[in-house]
């Protein structure tokens, strides 16, 4: 059921989702404070991947994640009720300590690896398991079920994206908040909240009112020599699929 006191949302995806287009949905809601990607500078400083613009995603953001954790679970910024945190499964190294967790509504947001996998290829040809994140979603769910005693929120995209409206106002429902209308559409382009990696990775998001035409439907062919990854990554996606809002 809805309440006042507030509620911070720790939206658990890999890359290549509609994370992006998520965080701009509940970006636009009036009472609602996003962050983006909050451990990114601390993974890049730590696993030293070779990413888009990653000596400036580090200059300019916290690669301390001792200190992104006190941000993450401090007082909600602008003084919003409502801290949704877009965050990517592999960033959350085994160093960082997940006892933060429990102080946040912690929800999954799950995409078909084969979806994943075509769009990933766009940007590096040849992802590892550990890039797309499924296994590493796998932990945090078996974690955070573990620490509540009962199943997180677990969405799928395809779902958001035929029926964006039931979804969300199933969501909301299930963390505690008022569904809103503002989050079926927002202006494009940039934001001030977003990365400073957007431009290097947010294009069709950056283009985008609304969640419809996002991504691609159509099922994508996986390559031979990434067949591994695909068939682990989609035995993690297929345990928490089963538990997905619809």
């Amino acid at each position: 059921m809805p309440t006042n006191k507030p509620v911070r949302i720790a939206m658990w995806s890999g890359p290549r989702n509609i994370s992006t287009a998520m965080m701009r949905s509940w970006g636009n809601r009036t009472d609602t404070f996003v962050c983006d990607e909050p451990f990114y500078a601390h993974y890049l400083q730590a696993t030293h991947r070779d990413h888009p613009g990653a000596d400036e995603v580090m200059a300019n953001g916290e690669t301390d994640w001792r200190n992104v954790v006190q941000r993450l679970t401090g007082d909600v910024p602008e003084g919003k009720q409502i801290f949704y945190q877009k965050q990517m499964t592999h960033h959350l190294l085994p160093q960082i300590d997940r006892a933060w967790l429990g102080a946040a509504t912690n929800c999954f947001l799950i995409r078909d690896p084969r979806d994943v996998i075509a769009s990933y290829m766009r940007k590096n040809n040849d992802p590892t398991l550990e890039d797309i994140g499924f296994v590493q979603q796998a932990e945090i769910f078996d974690w955070v079920r573990a620490d509540i005693g009962a199943i997180p929120t677990v969405i799928d995209a395809r779902d958001v994206l035929e029926n964006p409206r039931r979804i969300l106002e199933l969501l909301c429902d299930d963390v505690g908040v008022e569904f809103s209308d503002l989050m079926l559409s927002w202006p494009s382009g940039l934001r001030e909240t977003d990365g400073i990696w957007a431009k290097h990775w947010y294009g069709e998001v950056l283009a985008s009112t609304t969640f419809r035409g996002l991504p691609p439907r159509k099922p994508a062919p996986v390559p031979e020599r990434l067949r591994d990854v695909y068939e682990k990554s989609r035995e993690a996606y297929e345990r928490l699929y089963q538990h997905r809002l619809h």
